[in-house]
C-alpha cells in the first residue's frame, strides 16, 4: 500500500488519518525504584489477569516486556478499502477536526476508494474485534492482520459513530485466538501509567509509553464525548487500537491525536464502550435513551440568580412539548443535580448518562425548583435519529447493502428500462454501479449490465442474486451470465472475498 506524507490542515487530527512530517520521541519515565526482593516478588497480583502471567513485573516497570509480550498477540491491524471520502460521522461542521485516509485514492470517474490502515483488538476467541468507527465506516473490504502474520477477512458487526466504537467480525471459522479483557477506565488516576500498542504508519505492533493526562476530555467529536487523554504517542494507524493499563486490560481504544507532535492523544474510556458491546453485539448499532430537552451547564452565577445552594449540574433551557420530560412535569429552569442517585455535574454528563439507560425505563431525576428540591420520575424515551446515523446501518435483506461485499450496486429491471437498453430480458439483476478495485471490478462487471443468471440458476430481481452473493462462502466463485443492451450474453466469474 502506498503510504504518502498529507500535511495536517487543521489543529485536532485523527490517529489513523493524519501523516505527520516526523514521529517525536516520548519522554523517558522518571528512574524506577529496585525491583523488590524475591519474597515481594512472589506475591500474587490481587486481580490479575490470566493473559498477563507477568503482570507483577510490569507493575514494578523495571521493564515493559513483559506487559508487552502478553498482550501483543491480540492486537491485529486493519486495512480497509472504503467507500468515497467522507469523514467520521458529526465531525463535518468541527473546525478543530479533520480525519485524512493515507494511501491511494482510486483515480476513475466512479466514487473512489480510500485506503486506510488501522488497528484493533481481539475481544473474543472466535474471531471479535474492537476498532474505531472511522475505520471501518463505508467500508467495502477489510482485511485483518493476526500479529503471527495471519491475515483474515472481516465484517463490520456493528458500529456506532457517535462514540467512534465498531465490531468486526472475521469471515473465516476461527477458534482459540489469543484476547484482550476490558478493565476498569473509571479507575485510572491521572499520572497513572499506559501503553499504546498498534500499527502507526504500518509498523505493526509498535509500542508507546505515557500516562493518562485528563480524564473526561471534551473535544467537540459529538455530545458524548468522555475522551482520556494521553502523552503516550499516538500516530496515523494508532486508530483503533488498544490503550493498557498496567494489569494488561484495555482501558481505552485511541481515536485521536493534537497534530504538530505535541503529545496530545484522545481514547474513548473502557467503561464506555463496555456499556455499548451488548447493543452492538446484538444489533449492530446502539439506541439511546432520550429526556426531550434543551440542557446547559450550571455555573456559580446562574446559581447565585437562580438562588440556589448547589453550583454545578444542567440547567433545563427548553422542554419540548410531547417528550418524556414534558410528561413527567419537568419545566424550563429546572435544574438536574443527579440522576438515579449518581451526582450530574454538567450538562454533558447529563447527556451521556441518560444515553447510557434504556429507552423505556424509568429513572429519578433530583430536580431543583425556585430553590426547592424534590425527585421528579421520568420515563425515558428513545432518542430521534438526528444524525440519520440508523439509516446508514446495514440493513438485513437490503440488496444493496448485500450486494456491497463484492462492489456493486444492484436495482431491479423495470419495463422502461429494458425497453429503452434494448433487453430482449425481462427479468434479472440491473448493474447500476461497480467500485473500483473491488471484487467486482476485477470480474469486468460494468454499470449497465444485466445478471441473468448465477451458478446456471434465473435471476429474477437485485434482492435474489444479493441474498445469493451474501450466503456465497467466502472465495468461493459465482459464474454469472450476463446480458448487455441488445441482448448479447457472456460469463463472469466473481470471486467472493
Amino acid at each position: 500500500m502506498n503510504r504518502s506524507p498529507v500535511a495536517p490542515r487543521r489543529a485536532l487530527v485523527a490517529a489513523l488519518l493524519l501523516v505527520l512530517p516526523g514521529v517525536a520521541l516520548a519522554q523517558a519515565p522518571a528512574p524506577q525504584p529496585a525491583p523488590p526482593p524475591p519474597a515481594a516478588q512472589a506475591a500474587p497480583v490481587p486481580g490479575g489477569n490470566p493473559l498477563q502471567p507477568a503482570t507483577r513485573e510490569a507493575q514494578a516497570l523495571p521493564s515493559l516486556a513483559p506487559l508487552v509480550e502478553s498482550v501483543k498477540s491480540a492486537v491485529v491491524n486493519v486495512d480497509v478499502q472504503a467507500r468515497g471520502g467522507g469523514g467520521p460521522q458529526g465531525m463535518e461542521d468541527n473546525p478543530f477536526f479533520d480525519r485524512f485516509f493515507g494511501g491511494g485514492r482510486g483515480g476513475q470517474q466512479r466514487e473512489p476508494l480510500r485506503q486506510g490502515a488501522g488497528s484493533g483488538f481481539i475481544i473474543d476467541p472466535k474471531g471479535v474485534i474492537l476498532t474505531n468507527n472511522h475505520v471501518v465506516q463505508d467500508a467495502v473490504s477489510i482485511t485483518v492482520r493476526l500479529d503471527d502474520g495471519r491475515t483474515f477477512s472481516g465484517d463490520v458487526l456493528g458500529r456506532d459513530p457517535l462514540t467512534d466504537v465498531a465490531l468486526v467480525k472475521l469471515k473465516e471459522k476461527v477458534e482459540g485466538l489469543p484476547t484482550v479483557k476490558l478493565g476498569d477506565s473509571d479507575a485510572l488516576r491521572v499520572g497513572d501509567w499506559v501503553v499504546a500498542i498498534g500499527n502507526p504508519f504500518g509498523l505493526a505492533s509498535s509500542v508507546s509509553l505515557g500516562i493518562v493526562s485528563a480524564r473526561a476530555r471534551e473535544i467537540g467529536a459529538s455530545p458524548y464525548d468522555e475522551f482520556l487523554q494521553t502523552d503516550a504517542a499516538i500516530n496515523p494507524g494508532n486508530s483503533g487500537g488498544p490503550l493498557f493499563n498496567m494489569k494488561g486490560e484495555v482501558v481505552g481504544i485511541n481515536t485521536a491525536i493534537v497534530g504538530g507532535g505535541t503529545g496530545i492523544g484522545f481514547a474513548v474510556p473502557s467503561n464506555l464502550i463496555h456499556a455499548l458491546l451488548p447493543q452492538l453485539e446484538k444489533e449492530g448499532a446502539v439506541t439511546r435513551a432520550w429526556l426531550g430537552v434543551g440542557i446547559q451547564d450550571l455555573t456559580r452565577d446562574l446559581a447565585g440568580a437562580l438562588k440556589l445552594q448547589v453550583t454545578a449540574g444542567a440547567i433545563l433551557t427548553q422542554v419540548n412539548p410531547g417528550s418524556p420530560a414534558a410528561k413527567a412535569g419537568l419545566k424550563t429552569d429546572d435544574v438536574v443535580t443527579a440522576i438515579d442517585g449518581r451526582n450530574v455535574s454538567s450538562s454533558s454528563e447529563l447527556t451521556r448518562t441518560v444515553a447510557l439507560k434504556r429507552p423505556g425505563s424509568v429513572s429519578t431525576l433530583t430536580v431543583y425548583r425556585d430553590g426547592k428540591k424534590q425527585d421528579v420520575k421520568v420515563t425515558l424515551g428513545t432518542r430521534p435519529d438526528l444524525e440519520g446515523v440508523a439509516s446508514k446501518q446495514p440493513r438485513e435483506g437490503d440488496a444493496q447493502e448485500s450486494s456491497r461485499r463484492v462492489g456493486v450496486s444492484l436495482q431491479n429491471l423495470d419495463a422502461r428500462t429494458a425497453q429503452q437498453a434494448g433487453f430482449t430480458d425481462r427479468q434479472g439483476a440491473l448493474i447500476t454501479d461497480v467500485l473500483p478495485g473491488s471484487p467486482a471490478d476485477r470480474a469486468n462487471l460494468e454499470p449497465g449490465m444485466l445478471v441473468v443468471e448465477v451458478n446456471r440458476k434465473p435471476v429474477n430481481s437485485a434482492e435474489e442474486l444479493a441474498k445469493v452473493i451474501k450466503g456465497a462462502q467466502s472465495g468461493s466463485t459465482l459464474l454469472l451470465r450476463v446480458a448487455a443492451p441488445g441482448g448479447n450474453r457472456s460469463l463472469r466469474a466473481l470471486r467472493v472475498p
